[in-house]
């Protein structure tokens, strides 16, 4: 999942093409403004763990981290961390780079290119590749089976799933955000390459950039567990499993390397693609979504956020001063911070003062806190006041209407999970996903649920007492 639940939603624009030319920057960034940033976003956020890197033109301005991780060790520039979504661009660059050498087609059909790939939609025959990398091939969350693609070994089972799937639109009319758009991807590229994905990105991207230190989570070994936030305490927890080694989601990298990847994408440094097919990557379709980097509105940045279960990650460059950004968090909360520490470096890199970061999750966990305390209190008193609310002489469809408020957290709680998808634009939400970053949430209507279910029943216990005569 992305952003706890949604997924990055980017605002339009358009953009000016980098160049070495660029605008010059309002402010020029010092590692000392950086690392004070960096000290009172830790101080507002509370976050457990940060690490960033901030670039300029084609040089490295400063990589730092701050923090601990769940193993003890203090958090740095080259701490291993989970970069998310934000493989969706490495993604997009590798499969350019075939593209670049005419071993793919950008608009051509996928079907074509990838024989294996079947769906149950005759409409699945008109995706291209470049449908796949604007996400705009009609495959949906809402249409495919999920589940089933996160138990896939290999690639080449996570395509086989999709044959029972469905579009929600026809091919290249409607913008939806849908990881399976960039596992197919990375299937593409494993078949064109003849080398697995994570190969190939070491291959074409890792290795001419210098990021000896990224892979996928297939090849690498597992980061230092990551942190929730349980009312204002972190609590370790493993990433809850999900498919390893896909093109939307399994690239471990440091900020120390993905400094070295926010130079490529002004057009600095080795190059993974061509200009052109650069250009083609950081150019908004349609949702301002290009391939693999979207548009901040605010600011005009190319950026990208990435949201596990238990780490999140922002990225962005900014055209108009040369200026690159990424922050990277080994935890995960109700709210998403990297991303605001992203925007403050970016103002800062425009001569303003950003805000400090944070305070969203504090605000929501305290409410959520007192929201438990007073269900758990309503809870004991309906308990308490059953036998007065039981009293006799009262029609029973009355009785019954005075039932359902005590039981609509009950039902509200059951049908969370579903709740929850709908919110998530369809996305698949299971129990297990929800005792992550929406921990506190389901802790309280949790505890409604109890307190409503305890109310419901004493009055029953209490009605069948009074009509019986005892």
């Amino acid at each position: 999942m992305h952003r706890a639940l949604l997924p990055a939603v980017l605002a339009a624009g358009l953009l000016a093409p980098s160049s070495a030319g660029a605008t010059p920057p309002v402010a020029e960034l010092s590692p000392a403004a950086i690392e004070s940033y960096l000290d009172r976003a830790m101080d507002s956020t509370g976050l457990p763990g940060i690490s960033l890197v901030v670039t300029h033109g084609d040089a490295i301005v400063h990589a730092t981290g701050a923090g601990r991780t769940a193993d003890g060790d203090p958090v740095t520039a080259h701490t291993p961390m989970r970069i998310a979504s934000l493989t969706k661009s490495f993604t997009a660059a590798a499969v350019l780079s075939l593209v670049d050498e005419g071993r793919l087609a950008l608009d051509a059909p996928v079907a074509e290119q990838l024989p294996e790939f079947r769906m149950a939609d005759p409409r699945a025959a008109r995706i291209t590749v470049r449908h796949l990398l604007n996400q705009t091939s009609g495959l949906s969350d809402r249409t495919v089976d999920i589940a089933a693609t996160q138990r896939a070994g290999s690639l080449a089972d996570y395509v086989a799933t999709l044959r029972t799937g469905t579009l929600g639109a026809e091919p290249g009319t409607e913008w939806a955000y849908c990881n399976v758009n960039y596992d197919i991807a990375a299937r593409l590229v494993e078949v064109v390459s003849g080398r697995d994905f994570g190969a190939s990105l070491r291959e074409r991207i890792f290795a001419p950039l210098g990021m000896a230190s990224s892979g996928t989570d297939a090849e690498l070994p597992a980061p230092a567990d990551g942190f929730i936030s349980l009312f204002g305490q972190w609590v370790p927890r493993p990433e809850l499993s999900r498919f390893e080694g896909g093109g939307g989601g399994s690239v471990i990298s440091t900020a120390a390397d993905m400094g070295r990847w926010l130079i490529s994408q002004h057009g600095h440094g080795p190059q993974p693609v061509t200009a052109r097919s650069l250009e083609t990557m950081r150019t908004p379709v349609l949702h301002g979504y290009g391939m693999g980097w979207g548009t901040e509105a605010e600011g005009g940045l190319l950026v990208h956020s990435g949201n596990l279960f238990t780490y999140n990650a922002a990225q962005a460059i900014d055209p108009a001063t040369g200026y690159g950004f990424a922050v990277f968090t080994n935890s995960a909360g109700l709210s998403d911070d990297s991303y605001e520490i992203m925007l403050g470096l970016a103002a800062l890199s425009r001569g303003e003062t950003p805000r400090d970061p944070g305070g969203a999750r504090q605000w929501i966990e305290l409410t959520l806190g007192v929201s438990i305390a007073a269900a758990l209190g309503l809870g004991v008193l309906g308990v308490t006041r059953a036998r007065r609310w039981a009293r006799a002489g009262r029609p029973v469809w009355r009785t019954g209407l005075r039932m359902l408020p005590a039981l609509l957290p009950v039902l509200l709680f059951a049908g969370y999970p579903t709740a929850v998808s709908i919110l998530a634009d369809g996305r698949t939400v299971t129990w297990a996903q929800l005792t992550y970053a929406a921990a506190p949430l389901t802790i309280a209507l949790g505890a409604a649920a109890v307190a409503g279910l305890a109310t419901t029943s004493a009055r029953l216990w209490r009605l069948r007492s009074v009509r019986s005569g005892t």
